[in-house]
């Protein structure tokens, strides 16, 4: 089994999923608009251009996403895109990047349970968190 975020965007999707693919140096493998599809019929005539359906991979990992009128930043909390970052300096690297612009709330630094740790919302309002290097030891109460 593999679980893939799908998220969603209110009109950005394709400017959000640009974005990501030259952060994350991932690859975007679909990115279909609303017109010349079925669904074009039952969006109104200024969303044909918008995204229906767009799928990016970066690693292993795959995000989907699609634009939809009754996308709000609001609708976007209970979940986070966790990323598992190997390196410090990579990791940092992505942080500054998907930050830039977003709410930090919790910057990137050391923590109790792995080497480095951040929680954000970027730009377009996707919460994100980054967990670099070895996971500490836990310890029993």
């Amino acid at each position: 089994m593999t679980i893939q975020p799908y998220l969603y965007f209110h009109g950005d999707c394709e400017e959000a999923f640009r974005f990501y693919e030259r952060v994350l140096k991932g690859k975007i493998d679909a990115m279909l608009p609303h017109t010349a599809t079925p669904a074009e019929q039952h969006v109104p005539a200024e969303w044909g251009s918008k995204i229906l359906h767009a799928r990016l991979t970066a690693g292993d990992a795959v995000i989907m996403a699609s634009d939809s009128a009754n996308a709000s930043d609001s609708e976007k909390r209970g979940f986070s895109v966790s990323l598992q970052v190997p390196s410090i300096t990579e990791g940092k690297r992505i942080y500054n990047e998907l930050s830039e612009g977003g709410k930090v709330t919790m910057p990137f630094g050391e923590t109790f349970f792995v080497e480095r740790f951040a929680m954000f919302q970027d730009r377009y309002g996707v919460p994100w968190m980054i967990s670099c290097g070895q996971a500490k030891e836990a310890t029993a109460r």
